[in-house]
């Protein structure tokens, strides 16, 4: 019925091994426009801008494209894009040795206690950014990733069935990636899990956010393959098997394959969920995940135990989330008088 796949990749084919690469940029030709959002706490920050791709991979709708030259009999078209980056953890195998290849500027002195700016750290095999790129990119993806004013709705039963889910059913936000997983067309060698069962069955691959080497921020991601659930306003009763079977069949693969066991994971819900077919998070419970905080996760334990006492118990509860000023829900709860 399902397979879990456990099977480790050997370190020289690992996408980290920089050391055996011939390293090149592919921000050489990056222009900014402007900065999207800055995170002083995660060490993120996230640009919008312009980068040149080859026409033959151009072309996702509401991308601003601009013809620049020709390479290779291929014309370059400058295509908005995304960038995030974000500082990685420390590698502490090799960070006694580079840290010796440093130069530091002293910014503050006060008895024992030292501040310093710390230049050219030299380790082109643990790169010290990770660097998350979209492009081309969408006005929804820069429109996601800005700085935007937060806040709270509590959305009652009657609100979510006038206001939340007409939004839903008129967004125009494509699910194809999520079905290219689970179809294997993209991202196969990254599944941990496979059971292909139609009612219980999921795919779970690794969060972009994770980098695979540092169990501390292990995120992986389990995506259902029943379609037409939502988000946990669609579950009852009658899907506690599937809530079972992932949870259990997750922490298990986690453990086989990552040595974290289930008393170091935190699985949850999103509410909202940033895409609406139902998918369900597992982080390690030291990492700070974007989402994790109460506004926002549903522990998938207390899920199951809130439907078995009641099989509408979503349908009909009160859940309170966080939009943002520039989301279209927030808009339409704007119009809907929810916030006068």
């Amino acid at each position: 019925m399902e397979k879990i796949e456990t099977k480790k990749r050997k370190h020289s084919e690992t996408e980290n091994d920089a050391g055996n690469k011939c390293l090149s940029s592919i921000f050489k030709d990056f222009k900014l426009i402007k900065v999207l959002r800055e995170d002083a706490r995660h060490k993120l920050i996230t640009l919008h801008g312009t980068m040149p791709i080859p026409e033959r991979v151009a072309g996702v709708e509401d991308g601003s494209k601009t013809c620049e030259n020709h390479d290779d009999d291929h014309i370059i078209i400058n295509n908005d894009a995304v960038v995030i980056l974000e500082r990685n953890a420390f590698n502490t195998s090799s960070l006694v040795d580079n840290i010796r290849l440093t130069e530091t500027l002293e910014t503050l002195h006060n008895d024992i206690y030292s501040t310093h700016n710390v230049f050219n750290f030299k380790d082109i095999v643990n790169a010290d950014i990770k660097a998350t790129v979209i492009c081309p990119a969408t006005d929804k993806h820069i429109i996601k990733y800005s700085e935007h004013e937060p806040f709270i709705i509590h959305e009652t039963q009657h609100l979510y069935n006038t206001v939340t889910l007409p939004c839903i059913q008129n967004s125009n936000l494509s699910l194809q990636w999520v079905y290219n997983i689970l179809e294997k067309k993209k991202e196969a060698d990254r599944i941990i899990v496979d059971d292909p069962d139609p009612d219980v069955g999921f795919v779970m691959v690794p969060d972009m956010k994770w980098d695979r080497k540092h169990m501390d921020a292990l995120y992986a991601v389990a995506i259902v393959h029943k379609r037409g659930i939502k988000s946990i306003r669609d579950l009852r009763g009658e899907h506690l098997p599937l809530l079972e079977n992932i949870l259990k069949l997750g922490q298990t693969a986690i453990k086989e394959k990552f040595n974290v066991t289930s008393d170091k994971l935190r699985v949850y819900f999103h509410y909202q969920p940033s895409y609406y077919h139902l998918h369900v998070h597992f982080t390690h419970v030291k990492f700070d995940a974007p989402g994790s905080d109460v506004l926002r996760a549903h522990l998938i334990q207390e899920v199951m135990d809130n439907i078995a006492m009641d099989s509408e118990y979503y349908k009909n509860r009160t859940l309170s989330f966080v939009v943002r000023e520039n989301d279209v829900l927030y808009q339409k709860y704007k119009d809907s008088g929810y916030f006068s």
